[in-house]
Order: C-alpha cells, then structure tokens, then sequence
C-alpha cells in the first residue's frame, strides 16, 4: 500500500481503503437493520458500538491486536471488549498484567514491527506512568528513522466526570497529548461517532488516542456499521445548524451543547470537533464566519484547555468578522470533587451553557465564570 509522509506534525498517511470489509454477528441488545444504501444501522449503546468497531477492523486485518487489564476473560471494565476473546482467542486479545508501561511499550513495539496494537487504559489518568512510550517513542519514531518506519498504534482511555469516580478517575486530559507533534486525538460524543472515529484511528497509520467519555457509554444511539459509516480523522460534525452562534464542543461536552441550544431564544450551531489533533480549521470558520460568535464549550480546567487554542485560531482569522469576543465555557482551575452536587457542579450543565451564551448576546461582552462571580475558586 502507497505510503506519504506529511509535513504536518511529523505524521504519516496511508491508502488502505482495500482492506476487506468483514461483518460480526449482532450482538446481544443490538437491534439490526439494513439501510437502502447497503449501510447496516443499528441500535446500540456507546460501549457496544466500540466493540463492534474493534471486531470490525480484527476481521477486516488480522494484523489488529488488543492489549490491556481485564479486557479479555472480563470483556474489559466497562465491557468494551464483549465477546472478542471468545472470537478472536488469546493470542489477540490479550490480559495484561497492572503495568501500562510495561503493556503501552509492547504495543509501541508491535506497531513498529507490523502489527496494529490497540491498547486499552482502563482509566485515562493510568498513562500517566506510560507517557514516555507516547510522546517521546511512539510520536517520534516514524521521524527519527526518516520516515521508514510507522507506528499504527491506537491508545484507547475512558475518561471525563460525573460518575462519582473521584479526582483521580475523573479527568478527560487531551492538554497531555494534543501538544504533541506525531500524535492524532479522537474524541468520541456518543455510540453514534464511536464506532466511525474508532474504526478510522486503528486504521491510521499514526499513533491515535482515542477517549471515550465513560458517562456515555450507556446512552444507546442509532449507529451506521460498515465500511461506509467509517468517520476520517480531522473532520468534524455539525449536529446542528444556527445562525446566531456556533458552540464549539468535544466528547460528553456533545450532547450538553446540544441540550443547551433546545429551547433557547436564541439559534445556534454546535460543532463537534470529534478530533482534536488535527482538528477542521475548515468547519471552523465556516460556522464561526455564518454566525459571528464563537463559544467552546470545554470538560476541561480553563487553564491550558483546548478552546484557547480554538479560540486563538479563529480570532486570528476573522477577527473584522466576530460580532462578540469569543467565550469558553469550561470547569474551573480545581480538581474534579467527589460528593455528587459538587461533581454536577463542576460540569458545564446544559443551563449553565445556555445562562453565558444569552449573557453574551445581550451585552456583547465576556459574561464571568460563575466560580467567578459566587468567588470560590481561582
């Protein structure tokens, strides 16, 4: 198959759009059926349509492998692994033992090798201790040797709050990673990109970390199956049309956007950019360029969080275009608290987005945080 290098962030791009399209059986609690076009649509939940996607690609290329604690007997923590041991066997599904440094560098190895690792950290803070295999082999790897060897490698991470896991299970982390040049970020927002942006991340020939906001991975959606529902890393979505503002989201960050505008008195068009690195500069300012106004809306501490590199971008951009300054909705600069009403607190609700969008349309100015104006946080 054609390999190109891109000059973009020291990634690599490669055809493999003749790589077999092979169907799993319909697994339990997931209704079928056949779009006109040849598409299978099915009902699933979002850790369902991730284990379709893995199926999916291990029938289409034997060469796709799976590490990681508890995926195998277990079907993984959060069953996103049901039933590939018993299809696929041992030898490529695999238990590890509890040591992500340990399992992250075997696949950086296989990938480098021939193989099409995916490795599962079960929580995503627990690469923390593995990043060294990431962000200084695995990203460099394909640049250091000159471009002769690739790394297809997929580092799949639960993440994100509101599950009462606690400050430490509850981060979603993309500042770890999205600075990283040779590194491409996926974001899932549902079972409904879950199965299309994973299928294309294995796929890539680029190290690719996927993250899939746990507190969705029961919140079942109709989802497109197949060669066809495959999504291109880079693209973004738009599941809403408005013309008043555009709301820039990422993951679980999704459907609260989406609830947000329902109702409002105002229309507004939310993007979801399901991939952060590289993410569409495209979609971007053709939204923000219809509306005038630009709003992240961030599971992220606002310190360091995505939206400011959206927001530096599309201000450099249509800066004589913007009717308002471009706004971030985010958590505040403190860890994610334990106790259920601080938790709920801490996320960015539905009516807290749509409380600052109003509060920008009507003055045109930056509204405050609301750790701000109650004054108990940074």
């Amino acid at each position: 198959m054609a390999r190109s290098r891109s000059a973009s962030r020291g990634l690599v791009t490669r055809d493999r759009s003749q790589a077999a399209s092979l169907q799993p059986g319909v697994g339990a609690g997931i209704v079928a059926s056949v779009h006109p076009e040849g598409v299978s649509l099915r009902k699933m939940r979002m850790n369902q349509a991730v284990a379709t996607a893995l199926a999916d690609e291990m029938h289409a290329d034997p060469d796709v492998v799976m590490f990681g604690e508890d995926i195998a007997v277990a079907e993984g923590p959060f069953k996103t692994s049901a039933g590939l041991l018993k299809t696929f066997g041992p030898m490529r599904v695999r238990d590890t033992p509890i040591s992500e440094m340990g399992f992250l560098g075997a696949a950086v190895g296989a990938a480098a090798t021939g193989l099409r690792p995916v490795a599962e950290i079960m929580f995503i803070e627990f690469i923390g201790v593995a990043l060294d295999q990431l962000v200084t082999e695995a990203a460099k790897f394909h640049y250091l040797s000159r471009g002769t060897v690739t790394v297809p490698m997929t580092v799949r991470g639960s993440i994100g709050a509101g599950l009462g896991f606690g400050c430490q299970h509850s981060q979603t982390l993309e500042s770890w990673m999205y600075s990283t040049p040779g590194v491409k970020l996926a974001v899932a927002s549902g079972a409904h990109n879950a199965y299309g942006l994973l299928r294309a991340a294995i796929r890539d020939d680029n190290p690719v970390v996927f993250l899939e906001p746990r507190a969705l991975y029961a919140k079942r959606a109709t989802v497109a199956t197949g060669e066809d529902a495959i999504i291109p890393l880079g693209q973004a979505a738009r599941p809403r049309e408005g013309s008043d503002v555009t709301l820039v989201a990422l993951g679980a960050m999704v459907p609260a956007a989406l609830q947000a505008a329902e109702g409002a008195p105002w229309s507004a068009e939310v993007v979801d950019l399901q991939t952060l690195v590289p993410y569409d500069k495209e979609a971007l300012l053709e939204s923000v360029a219809k509306t005038g106004r630009l709003v992240t809306v961030e599971e992220n501490p606002l310190t360091g969080g995505w939206g400011g590199e959206i927001t530096a971008f599309v201000t450099s951009e249509l800066f004589g275009q913007l009717r308002a300054p471009p706004i971030r909705v985010t958590c505040p600069d403190v860890h994610v608290p334990f106790g259920r009403e601080l938790e709920q607190r801490y996320l960015p609700a539905p009516g807290y987005i749509s409380s600052q969008v109003s509060e920008l349309l009507e003055t045109g100015r930056r509204p405050a945080h609301w750790w701000e104006t109650e004054g108990v946080a940074p």
